[in-house]
C-alpha cells in the first residue's frame, strides 16, 4: 500500500463515519440533471506527505500525472485563465464563449506587485526568495482576491501556498517545505489530483533552486464526498493496493519556466482500474 492510498482511505472513512450531510440545507452546486448536489462533509482536514520518501499518489485507481501537471503549468507557469492554453478540457464547464475563466487562478499569478527589489509575479517573487532568503517566513502566494472575486467564473479552491525552508541534520542540502490551503475539495474528484499536482510543484521549485523536496501539508476546510460518489468511494477503499510509484522528473531542467508536462514520470506506477464518468456537480 502507498502512504496516500492509507491516507486517502483513513480520510474517507472519517467523513463517512463522522462527517455532516448538507442533504436539505441551501447549497450552491447542482447536478447536470438540476437536482442540488449535496454532501458529506468535514471540517479541518490535515494530510501530511513527505516527498522525500515516495511520490503520493494513489494506487487505488490511476491519476493521470501528466494530464494533472499540465494544469498546474497552466496555473503556476503560463499564469493562463484561457483554457484554449490547456491539453484538456476540465475546465470547459466554467469557461465563457472564448476560453477565459476569468480573473482566476493563473490570471492571479501573473499580477505583477511592487516589492522593493521590483516588480514581480507572485511566482517570480517565491523563486526570488528560494534563491535569495530561503529562511524568509513570508513566503508565499495567495490568489483569493476579494475585490475580484466578481470577475472569476469560479472562486479559488486550492488559494495558497506557503513554502518554508529547512535544513536535515545529515545533508547539506536546503528542504523545501510547503503548505497547500484549499477552502473546499471534492474528495473523489480533486484529492489526489491536487496532491500530486503539488507535489511536482515542490519537486520542480526545489530542483530550480538547489534543494531537495521535503514535506507537502495539504489542509483542506472543507472535505466533502458528494452524495453520488458515495457508492464509489466506498468500492474505492475496498480495492486492493500497491506499492508507490518512482518518480521521475527531468534533471536537466535548471529553470521553472522550461517545465513541459512531459518533463514529470511516474516509472512502475501500478494501479486498479480508472474510474469513468464520474458525476460532476457544477
Amino acid at each position: 500500500m502507498s502512504y496516500a492510498d492509507d491516507v486517502f482511505i483513513r480520510m474517507c472513512k472519517d467523513i463517512l463515519e463522522n462527517g455532516t450531510s448538507t442533504e436539505g440545507e441551501k447549497v450552491r452546486p447542482k447536478w447536470e440533471d438540476g437536482t442540488f448536489a449535496y454532501t458529506i462533509k468535514q471540517f479541518g482536514v490535515v494530510n501530511r506527505y513527505d516527498l522525500s520518501k515516495e511520490f503520493p499518489a494513489l494506487t487505488l485507481r490511476k491519476t493521470a500525472i501528466k494530464t494533472c501537471v499540465d494544469e498546474m503549468l497552466w496555473i503556476w507557469q503560463q499564469k493562463s485563465n484561457n483554457i484554449h492554453d490547456l491539453h484538456s478540457h476540465i475546465w470547459d464547464a466554467w469557461a465563457d464563449e472564448e476560453g477565459s475563466i476569468g480573473k482566476a487562478y493563473g490570471y492571479q499569478l501573473g499580477v505583477k506587485h511592487q516589492y522593493k527589489e521590483g516588480m514581480m509575479d507572485q511566482v517570480d517573487r517565491v523563486i526570488f526568495d528560494l534563491k535569495n532568503n530561503p529562511y524568509s517566513r513570508r513566503i508565499m502566494t495567495n490568489i483569493y482576491v476579494h475585490q475580484d472575486l466578481h470577475e472569476m467564473k469560479l472562486y479559488p479552491c486550492a488559494y495558497s501556498m506557503t513554502f518554508n525552508v529547512t535544513k536535515s541534520k545529515n545533508s547539506d542540502k536546503l528542504r523545501l517545505n510547503a503548505i497547500l490551503n484549499q477552502r473546499s475539495q471534492d474528495i473523489l474528484a480533486a484529492n489526489n489530483w491536487n496532491v500530486c499536482q503539488y507535489a511536482v510543484l515542490v519537486h520542480m521549485l526545489a530542483q530550480v533552486c538547489d534543494m531537495e523536496a521535503g514535506e507537502l501539508v495539504h489542509v483542506i476546510a472543507d472535505a466533502h464526498i458528494y452524495d453520488r460518489h458515495v457508492p464509489i468511494i466506498k468500492e474505492l477503499m475496498e480495492r486492493p493496493t500497491y506499492p508507490a510509484p518512482k518518480f521521475w522528473l527531468n534533471p536537466e531542467i535548471k529553470d521553472f519556466y522550461q517545465f513541459t508536462r512531459n518533463d514529470v514520470r511516474l516509472d512502475d506506477y501500478v494501479t486498479g482500474p480508472q474510474v469513468v464518468n464520474i458525476p460532476v456537480a457544477v
